[in-house]
This record gives C-alpha cells, sequence and structure tokens, in this order.
C-alpha cells in the first residue's frame, strides 16, 4: 500500500492567459486535473482537457507549480507524481504555455523531455529559484521514500544516509541557461539526497540576509528538517542543529514570512498535535524516552511533535542564523493533522496572518483501532493479503475536522479567529491557496479537499474592515526570472515597515500568484516601497498615493551592497562552563510509563552566589553519583575557573542552597 495514499493534492493560483485575472489549477491523486479560467466576479470556466492539462490518466498526481521557465512572461506549469507505479506512470510533467487559443484559453504541450525534468522520482512538489543568481530558475525536487520509515540503529541510520537515492531524496536541477537541459547537480552542490527521505515542503527565503536565497526542507517521521545555507552560489551547507533548538517532528507544510514586522524572514512548520486532549489521547501520543534519545545519537536533533513557529534572531558573532520557537506561546502550536501553512495579511491590517488546512480522511494512528489491527492480524495467522489491506482500510475511523485561520495580534501571538471568519466546516483538507480572485483588494482562499468539492472562501474584509486599504506589487525582473523570484518587497508607513517575499511556492503541493499583496491598516498613505532584487540590485519609490497597484522593472534597479544581519538575540554566551556531565543510565519510563519526569535523577543542579565576595557571581554545578561536584569562579572578562569539591563523589546531587 502506497504511504502517502491521503496525502492529497495541490493548488496554484495565477494568470495563465495574460487577462489580469487569477486562474486556478487542481490536482487529483487518482481522475484527471482541473484548470479554471478566471472570467470574473468569481465565476470560473474548467478548460483543463481543452488546454491539454489533465495530466495522465490514473494516479498518482501530487504537487502543481505555476512558472514562467522559458521567460517568455506566460506561466507554465510543472506537476509531480508519485506512488508504488511503474516509472514511466510516474515521469512529472512540464506543460510549456503555448499562449491563447481564439476563445482564451490557454494551451500548454508536455516538455518535461526536452528540459530534463520528467523525473520519475516519488514526487512531492517542485519549486523554482535563482539560487545562483544568473537570471534564470533553478529547481528543486522534494521527493519522499514510498515505503514505511524502517526501524533503525544507529549503524543502519548512518549507511542509509551515506546511500543516494534519486527516487526518494531531493534533487537540485541547475538551469544552464540558453536553453540547455537542466542538469542534477545534488550532490556536487552538498545537498543530502538518500534514501531516509520524506519531504513534504520547502520554504525559500534569504534566511541570513547576505543577498543569496537559502531553502528550508519539511521532512516527515523521525528523519530531521534541513536549513540549507547558500555559500553565495556554489554550494549549500546545512545548519538546522546550529541555527534551531528543536523542531517538529512529523513535518508537514511550511511557510517563510515576516510574522513580526522586523524585516526577518520567521520559519513555520506544521505537524499532527491535536488542539484538545481526546483526540491527543486518541490518536498518537508524543515519542517515548529512548526514540527521543536516539534522535540525538544519530545527529536528528531534538524533534516535538506539535507546530513550530522559528523567530528569526539575526546573526551570531560566528555569522549562524539563530532562530528562537515560539509555537506555544503564539497559539498555533496545536492545529491536528496539518498541511499547509500560509501566511498572508486576510484582513489589510498590515500584519500578516496565518491559515492552517487540516485533516486527514483516515485516523490510521488511532490507537484503538492499532489494537484492532493487531488482534486482526494476529488471527489471520500473521498473513495479511491485498483484500485484507482493503477489508482494514474500511474499518479505520475517519473524521473531519475543521481548518484554522489565526489573526495577528501585532505582538508575535495569534488569535484564533476560524469560527468567527467563517471557515469552521469539517472538511479533510490539503494543498491550498490564496489569491485576490475577484480583484477587490483582498485575499480569497482557494482549499484542495480529499474526496469533496474544493472550497473557496470569498473574503468580506472590504465590508468588514472597511478603513483598512491595500496595494498589490507586480515585478518584472530581467533575463528568464520575468516574475522577480527571489525579491523582497519593503513597505514603510508612519514609522512602520513590513516586508514580503516574492515566492510563489507556500504551504503544501501548491504555489501563489506571482502578484504581491500587502495590507496598509487604515493608514493609506505609503512612505517609501523598496524592493531589493535577487540579482543584488534595489529601488526604492517614494511619497506613493492612494493606490491600488505598483509595478516595479529590474532595469530601473541599481546595485545594493548588502550589510551584515544585526545580531538581535535576547542572550549572548559569554563563556562555556568546561564540564562533560556524566548521567545516569537509569531509564525510570520503561518501568513507569506515565511518569512525567524521571526520578531516579534530577540534576544537574545549578546555583548561583557570589562565593568569594569579588562582585562577581559563581556557579555551582551538582553532579551524580561517582562524580565530584564543581564552583565555578568567575574571572574578570567573563571566564570561570572550575574547583572540585572533594569528597562530593558519593551522592547524588538533587538541590543545593547557598
Amino acid at each position: 500500500m502506497y504511504e502517502y495514499f491521503y496525502n492529497g493534492g495541490g493548488v496554484a493560483t495565477g494568470d495563465l492567459n495574460g487577462d489580469g485575472k487569477e486562474d486556478m489549477y487542481f490536482s487529483s491523486n487518482m481522475e484527471d486535473n482541473h484548470l479554471y479560467i478566471n472570467e470574473g466576479n468569481l465565476k470560473f470556466k474548467e478548460v483543463a482537457q481543452q488546454a491539454g492539462v489533465t495530466g495522465r490518466p490514473g494516479p498518482w498526481k501530487t504537487g502543481v507549480s505555476f512558472v514562467d521557465i522559458n521567460g517568455d512572461h506566460k506561466l507554465d506549469i510543472y506537476l509531480c507524481y508519485s506512488g508504488n507505479l511503474p516509472t514511466d506512470k510516474k515521469r512529472n510533467q512540464l506543460f510549456i504555455n503555448q499562449g491563447n487559443d481564439a476563445a482564451g484559453i490557454p494551451l500548454f504541450k508536455d516538455e518535461a523531455a526536452s528540459y530534463g525534468l520528467d523525473s520519475p522520482s516519488n514526487s512531492t512538489h517542485a519549486v523554482f529559484f535563482d539560487y545562483d543568481r544568473d537570471q534564470d530558475l533553478d529547481m528543486i525536487l522534494v521527493n519522499h521514500n514510498p515505503k514505511s520509515l524502517p526501524v533503525l540503529d544507529e549503524s543502519s541510520t548512518a549507511d542509509l544516509l551515506n546511500k543516494p537515492d534519486e527516487n526518494s531524496g531531493i534533487q537540485f536541477f541547475v538551469n544552464p541557461g540558453q536553453g540547455g537541459k537542466f542538469i542534477n547537480q545534488t550532490k556536487a552542490l552538498g545537498i543530502q539526497s538518500s534514501t531516509l527521505s520524506y519531504g513534504l515542503a520547502v520554504g525559500i527565503s534569504d534566511v541570513n540576509q547576505d543577498g543569496w536565497p537559502d531553502f528550508y526542507v519539511s521532512n516527515d517521521y523521525t528523519i530531521p528538517d534541513y536549513l540549507y545555507i547558500n555559500q553565495a552560489g556554489k554550494s549549500f551547507v546545512n545548519t538546522i542543529n546550529s541555527s534551531i533548538g528543536h523542531i517538529s517532528h512529523f513535518s508537514m507544510g511550511n511557510d517563510i514570512a515576516d510574522v513580526n514586522n522586523d524585516l526577518l524572514p520567521d520559519i513555520f512548520t506544521l505537524d499532527m498535535l491535536p488542539e484538545d486532549n481526546l483526540r491527543q489521547k486518541l490518536l498518537m501520543s508524543p515519542d517515548n524516552y529512548e526514540k527521543y534519545d536516539f534522535n540525538l545519537k544519530v545527529g536528528f536533533g531534538h524533534q516535538i511533535m506539535r507546530n513550530m513557529l522559528q523567530l528569526n534572531l539575526g546573526n551570531n558573532a560566528s555569522g549562524n542564523t539563530m532562530f528562537s520557537e515560539v509555537g506555544q506561546l503564539a497559539g498555533v502550536s496545536n492545529t491536528d493533522w496539518s498541511w499547509s501553512a500560509l501566511f498572508a495579511d486576510y484582513d489589510n491590517d498590515g500584519w500578516k496572518d496565518l491559515f492552517v488546512s487540516n485533516g486527514y480522511l483516515r485516523d490510521y494512528t488511532n490507537l484503538d483501532f492499532l489494537k484492532y489491527m493487531g488482534d486482526y492480524v494476529q488471527n489471520n495467522q500473521n498473513s495479511i493479503q491485498r483484500e485484507n489491506v482493503l477489508e482494514l482500510v474500511q474499518k479505520m475511523p475517519a473524521s473531519n475536522v475543521s481548518n484554522y485561520i489565526f489573526k495577528n495580534k501585532r505582538d508575535a501571538t495569534f488569535k484564533n479567529v476560524t469560527a468567527d471568519w467563517g471557515l469552521e466546516m469539517p472538511t479533510n483538507s490539503n494543498g491550498a491557496a490564496y489569491a485576490d480572485l475577484d480583484g477587490d483588494g483582498d485575499l480569497e482562499l482557494i482549499v484542495n479537499n480529499i474526496n469533496k468539492p474544493a472550497s473557496i472562501y470569498e473574503n468580506k474584509s472590504n465590508e468588514v474592515y472597511k478603513e483598512n486599504k491595500s496595494i498589490s506589487v507586480d515585478l518584472h525582473g530581467l533575463g528568464e526570472n520575468t516574475q522577480g523570484a527571489g525579491a523582497s518587497v519593503s513597505v514603510f508607513q508612519n514609522g512602520q515597515a513590513q516586508v514580503v517575499y516574492a515566492n510563489m511556492y507556500r504551504g503544501y503541493q501548491s504555489s501563489m500568484s506571482p502578484r504581491l499583496h500587502v495590507g496598509l491598516g487604515n493608514t493609506p498613505k505609503i512612505d517609501s516601497v523598496k524592493v531589493l532584487w535577487n540579482s543584488g540590485k534595489s529601488q526604492t519609490l517614494k511619497g506613493i498615493k492612494e493606490v491600488k497597484n505598483i509595478s516595479f522593472f529590474e532595469k530601473d534597479a541599481k546595485l545594493f551592497q548588502t550589510k551584515e544581519l544585526e545580531n538581535k538575540s535576547f542572550f549572548a554566551r559569554a563563556a562555556p562552563l568546561i564540564l562533560t556531565p556524566v548521567a545516569n543510565l537509569v531509564n525510570d519510563f520503561k518501568r513507569q510509563t506515565q511518569l512525567v519526569n524521571p526520578l531516579s535523577f534530577v540534576g544537574p543542579v545549578l546555583k548561583s552566589s557570589d562565593v568569594n565576595q569579588d562582585g562577581l557571581s559563581d556557579i555551582f554545578v551538582g553532579a551524580s553519583q561517582g562524580n565530584p561536584a564543581h564552583v565555578f569562579i568567575q574571572q574578570k572578562g567573563g571566564q570561570f575557573r572550575p574547583v572540585g569539591i572533594s569528597g562530593s563523589e558519593g551522592f547524588e546531587d538533587s538541590d543545593a542552597l547557598f
């Protein structure tokens, strides 16, 4: 059985026929894809068959991406395939826009093979960006292993991570320009592409603000996410463990956006932790202690089953970008089995809100069902045939849950307004996109649902928040990067600032319109708008009167000198304490699985006081039995000198008092 049978399809929005209105394209796992041409006033015409973009008959179609891949100013369509299928049925398709017919319907031709992009990998989604700033678009193909994660030990994990697998691992295709075929440069660019890959999403942004686009990969299961930092177009380095303290365990969709208006890109990843206690207990509990410890031993990092909102704190003294995880404080950590995360200003108040698509058709992690399945297999002499699998699937519980939408409270926290904003309808939703479908200055939501019609939520902000205004921004880049991919647009008003990024690929299996949306709040006057292009050029427009749309042309921009990103960390490391704690190897959770905290060890104990009365704080560090405790005496300049406490080896330090 295909592991991702219920992961659903994607949505893409953009103007395919050049009439200025946003069209919609939906992928269907097992049926024909659908293309809807916008006829105005939220009326659409389905033309996929006429346009030639239904995809191959049958399974298994996944992510969709709009892209002007050949620089002819017409959006093309890249379609991904996956599943337990023969190679030729999994080859991805690239539909090149041939222009419109007499009726204004765009016509397409599959030319994936001639571009070298007809990959037969198990693909989730493809994203396009100009990583080397040569004015053409390169492609990251996010793939996944179609089989369940195997039982791992330290040795097998190391072997599998070092074994390249083009069908499962990430693939990076470089555009050579001048009409040549794309070249697979995954290994040469330092990108891991192993059989232990369960990629579900990629987010693009210049994370460290050095002028070169970086990318974040969400991986399902125990496999950690990746944060690849661009080394000036020559290679990439994964800095996930040094930049981020803990990550989602079952990372689904992601988005990168400036959520607190400090002009830095923040990272949000989705997981599958339910909001209420009942579903938390009914479905899947967090990992056990030993599995968590194993992840640390093999370098998979600290993984926790919940959504993560990573606030960008800037670069530290070593030049490494640091993040602070605030998902629980922000109120966005528990949204059930979630897929698309889309930050955008849905109420036009100048702050980005958050939409989350949600649901899984069958609760195959339901603990009651897992017990039933175990008994079923045992009663069938541990032999399961195809018809048995179908019977089990039909017995599997199903539950519809609503999507979520959160209003930005302007203090790095969010308010759940799902019911207030009309999104409380239970569905099983996967891919999603936003676009101003009716051209009235606010963003509609387009959602792909499993076994149900798609949902289109008309935005009524113009009626509810009449005082709030917005503008749209069109970017016209040079070369074959006609949509200005990789650019950032910063808007300044009355001492306030916000930034939006020209990255069409967000959430899960989906792509947004290249037209950027900026909410202005109740102050329509704009002091200035600054565009920083992916090429390193910039331009600023000042004294903007009330307008609905602004266009920027890269040919009018000038070279911009990037500056080092300011360190915004709340704390800075002064000096390390040179001490290697020896852990108690007793695992209390094996005997008492419901313990909140272990009882066999409570350290290391830390206490601070000025021991030698020199005006500097010193630190006591306790130890486990068999090891000496230490007092670290602070020196002038911030260093610490360790002093062992003789005779303390025979005790387990559980507390201390000066």
